[in-house]
């Protein structure tokens, strides 16, 4: 069964962009490749209890089991080494990746306290769009009460598309609620 995010995209924002936009076909029109997910942990990697409280965290929040990254170099004033873990990553894409944009645009997101909107600054030359959460506890499958310590997640959307303003719109159109120009 394709998630709901997925049908809506094909049968209604990908039409409508190739129209907005000017496009000569729908293939030109911008997709979402993949969402990648980092959450670092810095001196509490080396701790194997939270190292497995924050995978398991992550894997409810994805639905697929994390990656542990570890650090390339020594840096003393960090107090890391070379080789030691330094947080957990997950790449999401097709299916799984289009059930995470559901979620997180219609049910995480509103649950951030005083939350204004998503800022239009996160986007980078290719039209890739990147933004953090302070608080992992936003979603709903991680338990408030089982949390030993609020951590923060990296959020990358990797999109295929012609420059930003493609991937802008395609984000708008998914109902990202990115903050207006005039709102303060």
């Amino acid at each position: 069964m394709n998630p709901r995010l997925k049908e809506i995209y094909k049968k209604d924002i990908q039409p409508a962009l190739k129209d907005s936009l000017g496009l000569k076909n729908l293939y030109m029109t911008p997709e979402i490749e993949k969402v990648v997910l980092n959450m670092g942990l810095g001196l509490d990697g080396a701790d194997s209890k939270i190292l497995k409280a924050s995978e398991e965290d992550l894997a409810k929040i994805t639905g697929q089991k994390p990656v542990v990254t570890k650090f390339k170099k020594s840096v003393a004033n960090f107090k890391t080494r070379k080789g030691s873990n330094a947080g957990l990553k997950v790449t999401l894409r097709k299916n799984k990746m289009y059930e995470f944009i559901d979620r997180l645009v219609n049910i995480a997101l509103p649950r951030i306290k005083d939350f204004r909107g998503l800022s239009t600054k996160g986007f980078d030359k290719f039209g890739n769009y990147t933004f953090g959460i302070k608080e992992h506890i936003i979603f709903p499958e991680v338990s408030f009460e089982r949390a030993d310590k609020v951590r923060g997640i990296d959020v990358i959307i990797v999109i295929k598309a012609i420059n930003k303003d493609h991937s802008l719109a395609l984000l708008e159109k998914m109902n990202f609620p990115f903050i207006k120009k005039g709102d303060n």
